[in-house]
């Protein structure tokens, strides 16, 4: 009972933010072809022991030649072992890692500012955090590596607090376990350990701890031999390569067009002042930049469809006030918790460097990691505020604001909830892969009579999510599938399996050509003057396929 009586808000916020993170998760948003790669490959360990590939247990997960980062995937595999390949197998582990996260930041905001309202209200904001949400209800990886990150600095204060062999492994563990999670992980926790050493270099750097670190470190050490072997003897970073700041043609061409406005191409002046450090050094600046942008923060969100809700932005519109005012706190009481307060600020620097390095930027997806440190800045400025309130000692002030404050928080939670459940899949009808289950509910009660099932792939690799919703044995697929060529963007998909092909194609040739075949085109793929003999719609009411046959 005292427990409860201690952290009853705690708890009322955790419910909260696991109803947020669990509410229709099975239906919503449509299932995506990352998540079915997470869950058909986990099925397809549990079936043979390998992945959709053949691959034995790996690290790293070929799946369309992006090779995934592995650790989700395992989480996943007791789910689907327990309960079957559905969502909910697929979601569960990242909602409730979701919710874990919301824990986290309480005990995190408390170890390193000491004040429970800060704590609570960091909890609070998180648990209704747009960016948050977003990432929590679907199998996305980079929902984990942020709550691996979070556990790691929490582990890590607490270790510089009670230094002892296992206070420092724990600390390092969950770090380590980020960079099997997100490829985005790989940049960002290195670099916030690097800037740990620095701010509490006092307290680490003492003959007591540095044998522990060096003691705990050596062993831990031991687990990224793997996933250094794995990077250096696989096509590993081919995903990093396919998006990276380095794959955008434009600061080369930039190059080239500034070049020869000087007359003389070649001259050492011309090479001195345009070249690749130069303008790829702009360009990420350009990139980190934009991550801290209004627009992007507090407005509109993620140029990204699939990352993003209609007329929203990573945070809420009352939350300028609060980081801002938050801003003004750190500057003036720097003093109180410099370790801290360098801390946040660390975080704040790094947590979009990652994003920054590629050339889809801003990125709300791998830039997750920066809603943490955010949400606490936001949490000190809301604290600081009620605090400034309450020195005007007028109860009718007081009270005016208080209830304000609510109906604004409220108003705008409100309404983000309804854009995302309402408005999301109808205003972003292809950010998910909406109308493929229903399609392929309807391919297995008419499949068997037909030769040959044309699908388009233009709802991005529709091969797995057939595989995942047929529960097709991976046994046949790994013999089946061939991966096709890497794109542009590093990506390969899968043409056939069974009797299935995926491609889009002149439709109307392939009935000239080919008797008893099915096929499932986008409306406007469907030439004029065939037999249109079924309409498929998503879930969102928007129609995705029409079945033509000869």
């Amino acid at each position: 009972m005292n427990f409860i009586k201690k952290y009853w808000f705690l708890i009322v916020i955790l419910i909260l933010a696991t109803f947020l993170r669990f509410w229709k998760l099975d239906i919503y948003p449509a299932l995506n072809a990352d998540e079915a790669a997470i869950g058909y490959n986990a099925y397809s360990l549990i079936q043979t022991g390998m992945d959709e590939h053949g691959h034995s247990w790996p690290i790293h997960f070929q799946s369309f030649n992006d090779y995934k980062p592995g650790l989700y995937f395992y989480l996943v595999l007791p789910f689907v072992k327990l309960i079957g390949l559905n969502e909910w197998a697929v979601r569960i582990p990242g909602a409730f890692i979701g919710v874990l996260t919301v824990l986290a930041i309480y005990f995190l905001s408390l170890e390193l500012f000491n004040n429970k309202k800060i704590a609570t209200s960091a909890a609070f904001f998180l648990a209704i955090s747009p960016w948050h949400i977003h990432f929590s209800r679907g199998g996305w990886e980079v929902n984990t590596a942020t709550f691996l990150i979070t556990m790691g600095l929490l582990m890590f204060l607490r270790a510089i607090k009670r230094p002892n062999f296992w206070t420092f492994s724990l600390y390092l563990l969950p770090f380590i376990l980020s960079l099997y999670t997100y490829h985005a992980a790989r940049v960002v926790t290195p670099l916030m350990a690097m800037g740990l050493l620095v701010i509490y270099r006092k307290k680490i750097f003492i003959k007591q701890n540095i044998k522990l670190l060096i003691a705990s470190g050596s062993i831990l050490v031991l687990l990224l031999i793997p996933l250094a072997h794995d990077l250096i003897s696989s096509n590993a970073l081919s995903r990093v390569a396919g998006v990276g700041l380095f794959a955008d043609p434009g600061p080369i061409n930039r190059i080239n067009e500034q070049r020869g406005e000087h007359g003389d191409i070649n001259s050492i002046g011309s090479k001195l002042i345009h070249n690749k450090v130069v303008n790829y050094g702009l360009a990420f600046l350009e990139n980190w930049i934009s991550h801290y942008h209004g627009l992007f923060l507090f407005v509109s969100g993620d140029v990204i469809q699939r990352n993003a809700v209609p007329e929203t932005g990573e945070m809420y519109l009352f939350d300028i006030v609060f980081v801002l005012f938050g801003l003004v706190i750190i500057i003036k009481k720097f003093a109180e918790f410099p370790n801290s307060y360098s801390l946040l600020i660390l975080w704040l620097l790094v947590a979009p460097v990652a994003s920054a390095l590629t050339f889809q930027s801003p990125n709300a997806l791998r830039a997750q990691n920066m809603v943490i440190p955010l949400i606490i800045l936001s949490s000190i400025g809301f604290v600081g505020l009620l605090d400034l309130i309450k020195t005007f000692n007028s109860n009718k002030l007081i009270t005016i604001t208080y209830l304000l404050g609510i109906a604004i928080v409220g108003w705008q939670f409100a309404r983000y909830e309804h854009m995302y459940s309402v408005h999301m899949a109808k205003e972003y009808p292809f950010s998910s892969q909406y109308g493929v289950k229903e399609l392929v509910e309807y391919l297995d009660n008419n499949n068997s009579k037909y030769q040959k099932v044309y699908v388009t792939d233009k709802y991005d690799q529709p091969y797995i999510l057939f595989l995942f919703y047929k529960k097709y044995p991976p046994q046949l697929f790994q013999k089946e599938g061939i991966l096709t060529p890497r794109d542009n963007f590093g990506f390969s998909t899968v043409r056939d399996f069974s009797n299935y092909h995926f491609e889009i194609l002149d439709f109307k040739k392939v009935l000239e050509q080919h008797s008893n075949v099915l096929i499932a085109a986008s409306p406007d793929e469907v030439p004029k003057g065939v037999n249109i003999i079924k309409k498929i719609y998503g879930s969102n009411g928007y129609e995705y396929f029409d079945i033509i046959s000869n």
